[in-house]
């Protein structure tokens, strides 16, 4: 049992593979008891592409983590992202059989499932379906209709949907690396989860999370998530440019951008140059920092671009849609040096680099709090919100078994577990399909 208390996220990244093991503390924090990291080799732009590779690369980081904390991992929340993500806005209403009974939980249930049921673009799944606001008899704008008497229940939903195959593709991953997959989160998400703050959400916020081979956005107005979106361009492609324009190896590539490099060209003088050592006995070659900068910066401009877009989209120029508090930069490609100047630059917005101690025990070690772990702390907290959820919906459990099977006897249990149910049979269908595939 004591072992159960830990949970643990997984973020299977283009650039690295992070496992990260902890538990809740009595202050409601998260302690991380252990972290292990391994070169990501089969993920390209967030997308497995080579199974063998991503299986290996996983055991590695788990039994790092593992070694770590002296604890033995067994269930993983994992992340999902690449360039097959998109999201809709959905409507949806059920008509209450007995307006005179206030609704519940099970009522909003029964909505929610019923938006699981969209049919879908074929190969595609749904893998979040987010609540936006409700509305009880035509009365708009209500947060939480729980205990309000109506005979129509109907919200606006913010639906997430990802390819099947590349979902399939990851369990397949944890599965033969010897875990069982206890939760898929949509990273934007979990990195969100992480690093704002409850005020943010309130008024107005664009995570952007550049990572490794994706930049992940997320947007929350008045608390509830608005828009996300999965840009196919990371830290990578900038690491590609450098390696082209100055004709070197894509270690140098890398080592020369976190150390020298810089968004901001203006900022280095002509004269400041790098010498870096040629390969087997050539000459080394000298490369300008202002160059260096040129070739970030024009590439770097491209992706905060994409993102703007995206955030025009959702409509942040209308002055109900206004975000506030502006953007928060969070991710290894976060820490690019003069960025934030850079962003508030192109988009007009107060900026700011989320780190993701926002919900970390105050022991923890630096490390973590860095913006690279943003995702794995997110999907950690999400697994630790998880195991919450699982232990408060066994006590209802019994009262299934009790309730004739159908439909209503999932509402009539406890909404905790009605919430995990839907994951659940999904869950299970994958699950089965693994076991088929083999």
């Amino acid at each position: 049992m004591e072992a159960a208390k830990y949970s643990v996220g997984l973020d299977i990244g283009t650039t690295k593979i992070v496992a990260i093991i902890g538990r809740e503390n009595e202050y409601g924090k998260i302690e991380v008891v252990g972290i292990g990291r391994s070169k990501s080799l089969g993920v390209h732009r967030g997308v497995v592409n080579n199974i063998t590779q991503t299986i290996q690369s996983i055991q590695q980081a788990v039994e790092q983590a593992q070694a770590n904390s002296g604890l033995t991992i067994e269930e993983v929340t994992v992340g999902i992202a690449g360039q097959h993500i998109r999201s809709l806005q959905h409507s949806d209403y059920i008509t209450r059989p007995d307006s005179e009974e206030v609704i519940s939980d099970g009522d909003l249930d029964k909505l929610c499932n019923q938006v699981y049921k969209l049919v879908m673009l074929p190969g595609e799944e749904i893998i979040h379906v987010l609540p936006q606001e409700y509305k009880v008899d035509g009365q708009a704008e209500i947060k939480a209709p729980k205990g309000m008497y109506g005979g129509r229940l109907e919200a606006n939903f913010h639906v997430v949907v990802g390819q099947i195959s590349s979902i399939k593709n990851i369990g397949r991953c944890i599965k033969s690396a010897g875990l069982d997959l206890q939760n898929i989160t949509l990273e934007p998400l979990a990195s969100a989860n992480a690093v704002l703050s409850q005020e943010e959400k309130e008024a107005g916020v664009a995570l952007i999370d550049i990572g490794g081979g994706t930049t992940d956005l997320a947007i929350f107005k008045d608390g509830i998530i608005r828009h996300t979106a999965v840009i196919p361009f990371g830290g990578n492609v900038v690491t590609e440019d450098i390696k082209e324009g100055c004709s070197i190896i894509e270690k140098q590539a890398e080592l020369l951008k976190i150390k020298f490099g810089s968004a901001w060209p203006g900022e280095n003088k002509d004269n400041e140059i790098v010498s870096i050592p040629g390969l087997r006995g050539r000459e080394p070659k000298e490369i300008t920092l202002k160059n260096l900068s040129k070739i970030i910066h024009a590439r770097v401009v491209e992706i905060i671009e994409q993102v703007y877009l995206e955030i025009k989209n959702y409509g942040h120029e209308e002055q109900k849609k206004k975000l506030i508090a502006g953007i928060v930069l969070t991710g290894g490609g976060s820490q690019l040096k003069h960025l934030k100047q850079l962003v508030e630059y192109i988009t007009g917005m107060d900026t700011r680099i989320g780190y993701p101690n926002e919900h970390l025990a105050g022991d923890s070690d630096t490390d973590i709090a860095s913006p690279t772990y943003a995702t794995a702390v997110g999907l950690l907290m999400n697994a630790v919100e998880n195991q919450h959820r699982h232990f408060a919906g066994t006590e209802s459990e019994e009262e299934m078994v009790l309730e004739p099977a159908g439909e209503g006897a999932q509402q009539a249990a406890g909404t905790k577990l009605e919430r995990r149910t839907v994951f659940d049979k999904w869950a299970d269908k994958l699950k089965e399909f693994l076991d088929n595939a083999e």
